[in-house]
């Protein structure tokens, strides 16, 4: 009707429950020791019991698992199935001899990464440890793979302003947004990313982007050495392997009809 206000969507019932149930979840991203009650609580802001319920929700459903004797919780075997099963939906099973034989070639550590947030997440290649399956979860500010990821974004994800505070892993990490954007504009131009000791002193790293048809970085591929073996006048060398592979990656992961 003219002249009606505009009605305020509320959200969904349970909305709020569900919200924090997945923020319980992400509070094992670390890798770090099981959690208690408290732990959950103070991370997630919430009261010991409420915490205590929504863990012991997620216990019911396998997605967490408490110790008899600690009380403590870890993840449970149905977050480790779900993982198995995107991982191998996402076809990342084929793209571990790629990367195997890109790091022959260059010798050096090859990895492959996707955005999670404000981290650049490694899914497979040499940095991903053989004990447990698990990849480095590193800042996208200070790290190749990360630059790559938001300089070739996907649609909703967050810009730089938004990241928040920049941290400052050395005296080379670029901690201000303004210098972040300026160097993504040249991430653009040049095609690749370079971190250059920003994340750990005597680290470097180029990246490139495994693009899809609309040109978004659906993942981000690197090959990590020390500045002595990747040099200035091997770097185009080192690009042209890097790009190789990801060619490669790009039919072996994306469906046809989603290829640049």
């Amino acid at each position: 009707m003219p002249g009606a206000a505009t009605a305020v969507q509320s959200p969904p019932a349970g909305a709020q429950a569900v919200q924090r149930a997945l923020g319980l979840l992400h509070c094992f991203h670390d890798n770090g020791p099981d959690l208690s009650a408290s732990d959950l609580a103070r991370r997630m802001g919430l009261s010991v019991s409420t915490a205590h319920r929504l863990a012991r929700t997620l216990v019911s459903a396998g997605f967490l698992e408490q110790d008899e004797q600690t009380a403590r919780y870890r993840l449970g075997p149905a977050v480790a199935e779900l993982g198995q099963l995107t991982f191998h939906q996402r076809g990342l099973h084929l793209a571990g001899p790629e990367l195997e034989l890109l790091s022959r070639r260059t010798k050096a550590t090859a990895d492959l990464a996707i955005r999670s947030g404000a981290h650049a997440v490694i899914l497979v290649g040499g940095s991903v440890r053989p004990d447990t399956g698990l990849g480095l979860r590193r800042p996208l500010h200070s790290t190749a793979l990360g630059k790559v990821l938001l300089a070739w974004p996907r649609p909703g994800e967050t810009t730089p302003s938004t990241l928040g505070p920049l941290a400052s892993f050395t005296d080379r990490t670029i901690t201000e947004p303004a210098l972040l954007e300026e160097e993504l504009a040249k991430v653009r131009t040049a095609g690749y990313a370079l971190n250059d000791g920003e994340s750990t002193a005597g680290v470097r790293t180029v990246a490139v982007p495994v693009l899809d048809g609309a040109g978004q970085a659906r993942f981000a591929l690197a090959v990590r050495s020390t500045p002595a073996h990747l040099t200035d006048d091997r770097l185009d060398w080192f690009l042209g392997h890097a790009r190789g592979c990801a060619d490669a990656l790009a039919v072996l992961l994306l469906p046809p009809d989603q290829r640049g």
